[in-house]
């Protein structure tokens, strides 16, 4: 088992890094549980770490937004979320941890690399599209949406929870970014390559 720790490229976070065995039981088994499932620890949570209530919050609301699935927003489609608002954001650390996870989710090995370089050219749906029209809005200009934008999403099928996850995607995310920029948090170097190479 190991901790998410400074390495050759520097350190995880300008911010304390509390060792694992450090931390209150159900937080450390989060972790474990984590690492044995991704067969690593990414970086995000050894930097979190350090204000354990904080982190428990973080998470357990990621897991609400991120790990469900509904005909009009599936997993894969709420990465893609993630990725695009990321990028708008310049958040290289959620760029990259949430791009390979969007390729696992869309079995896709290029989709996320489109869309966080330039989401309006990438081969989406149009249901998708106008999700990601409205998300990056809302990340970067949030005064200039409009009830016409949620119209936008219910015509393609979104329901009155589709849309909340939607903006609420986008506001945990926004925190996210922020988080990752103000500890300088880098990517783990595993995430370059998940999901672009069938597994052996």
């Amino acid at each position: 088992m190991s901790d998410a720790t400074p390495t050759d490229r520097g350190p995880i976070s300008r911010f304390p890094v509390v060792p694992r065995a450090e931390l209150a039981g159900e937080l450390r088994e989060r972790y474990d549980a984590v690492e044995e499932r991704s067969g690593f620890l990414p970086n995000i949570f050894g930097a979190l770490a350090w204000r354990p209530a904080e982190a428990s919050a973080f998470f357990a609301l990621h897991d609400a937004l991120m790990d469900k699935e509904t005909p009009a927003l599936s997993r894969g489609d709420r990465e893609l979320i993630v990725v695009a608002t990321s990028a708008a954001n310049d958040c290289l650390y959620c760029v990259v941890a949430h791009g390979a996870i969007a390729r696992i989710r869309t079995r896709d090995p290029y989709l996320a690399d489109q869309v966080a370089v330039d989401w309006r050219k990438a081969p989406l749906s149009p249901r998708q599209l106008v999700v990601l029209d409205v998300a990056v809005r809302l990340a970067m200009a949030p005064a200039e949406v409009t009830g016409e934008d949620l119209e936008r999403l219910r015509g393609h099928g979104l329901t009155e929870d589709d849309i909340w996850d939607v903006g609420a995607i986008v506001g945990l995310f926004a925190l996210s970014n922020r988080l990752a920029h103000w500890a300088a948090i880098p990517p783990n170097e595993e995430f370059y390559l998940l999901g672009r190479l069938p597994r052996a």
